[in-house]
Formats: C-alpha cells, sequence, structure tokens
C-alpha cells in the first residue's frame, strides 16, 4: 500500500503536485475532495489541512500543504530524480527563488490585476510589483531556456510551468510567445501528459 496520500480536487490548484508526483515516479494514493460538495470544510479534511484547502499530501506519518512546499518536499525526499538543486550547490538559491516565485508573486499581481483595488497600494505595502513587471522577470526567464535552471528541469518548472498554463488557459496570463514555447517544451514531459489523463478521469468520478 503506497505511503503517500494525494488530497486533490480535480482540477485545482492540486493538479500540480499530482503533475509532481508523476514525475517522482512512486506509488501514492488519491483522496479525491470534492469542492462543490463541500468535502474541504469537513471535519476530517480540516484535521488534515485548517485551512480547507488543496492540496495537501501525506507522507507517512508526515502532513504537508501548499503547492510549493510539497513540490519542495517530494523533490528533495526523492533525490535519484534530480527534480531538485541539492543543498550545498550554490544554484540552489535560484532554484528555491523560482520555486517560491510562483505562490508569492505571480499569483498575487495577477489577482491584482483580475481583481483591481478600489485604491492601488502602495508599491513598499506588497511583497511583489505589478502584473507586468512580474511577467517581464519571467519572461526573460523562461526565454534562457529550456527550464528555469537551464539544461535541469526541476520542480521549480512544475510550479511556474503550471502557473504560465492555467494562467494563459483562463485568459489570466497574456499568451506571450517566450510564455507558449516554455508551456509548449514542458507539454511534451510524460509525467504532466499522464497527470492531464489522470484529472480527465478524475473529473468525471468527480462529475
Amino acid at each position: 500500500m503506497p505511503n503517500i496520500t494525494l488530497y486533490h480536487a480535480s482540477p485545482s490548484r492540486s493538479s500540480i503536485v499530482l503533475w509532481m508526483l508523476e514525475e517522482v515516479g512512486q506509488p501514492y494514493d488519491i483522496k479525491l475532495i470534492r469542492l462543490s460538495a463541500g468535502d474541504n470544510l469537513k471535519p476530517d479534511y480540516l484535521a488534515v489541512n485548517p485551512m480547507g484547502k488543496v492540496p495537501s499530501l501525506r507522507h507517512g506519518d508526515t502532513v504537508i500543504t501548499e503547492g510549493a512546499a510539497i513540490c519542495t518536499y517530494l523533490a528533495d525526499e526523492f533525490p535519484d530524480k534530480k527534480l531538485s538543486v541539492p543543498v550545498g550547490n550554490t544554484r540552489r538559491g535560484e532554484y528555491l527563488k523560482w520555486l517560491f516565485f510562483g505562490p508569492s508573486v505571480i499569483e498575487p499581481a495577477m489577482t491584482d490585476r483580475a481583481f483591481p483595488r478600489k485604491e492601488n497600494p502602495r508599491a513598499t505595502a506588497l511583497g511583489w510589483r505589478d502584473f507586468d513587471t512580474v511577467l517581464d522577470i519571467v519572461g526573460r526567464a523562461v526565454a534562457k531556456g529550456p527550464h528555469l535552471m537551464g539544461e535541469q528541469f526541476t520542480a521549480a518548472d512544475v510550479v511556474i510551468g503550471s502557473g504560465l498554463r492555467y494562467g494563459m488557459m483562463f485568459k489570466m496570463i497574456p499568451e506571450r510567445k517566450e510564455f507558449q514555447d516554455y508551456v509548449a517544451r514542458i507539454a511534451q514531459r510524460p509525467a504532466l501528459q499522464r497527470a492531464q489523463e489522470k484529472d480527465k478521469e478524475l473529473s468525471a468520478q468527480a462529475a
């Protein structure tokens, strides 16, 4: 019996971790959380993640929440897949930056653009920059290619790549050529293709 369980709403942000699990290649179970039925707010799930959000991951007795944290954990826990830059390597700093750039910078900037405030906050009050500046920074990074860390595909590509894929899909991020080319490259990964097929099956099951 697998000792990894993903608490997953299909499709949602937890699809990022579904892809990461396919990259890791370890056996895992899925506990399907139906947001429409309020499964995420039931006591048994709130005991796993008090935020009532997905994804959550249980690995043995360890529970991890937050997508980027889960991807970081899995990459470090299964180093044979070379999805991380190990401690002691100076490239790890840049790798960690990109891992957390997605939820800490891209998502907030994208949300600010989609749901504008009545008054713009002072720039010094936020931990991110305006939407266009953020996209320019990401665009320069992915244009260097083939991946954020050069030739090495890492968990950072899972996080940032997922954000760009879904952002363009839902018209929240413009379809710049550098984004399209980067997303096209990662779309060729068999692990992502397997995750997408699983998500289709799980979406039908949830419906």
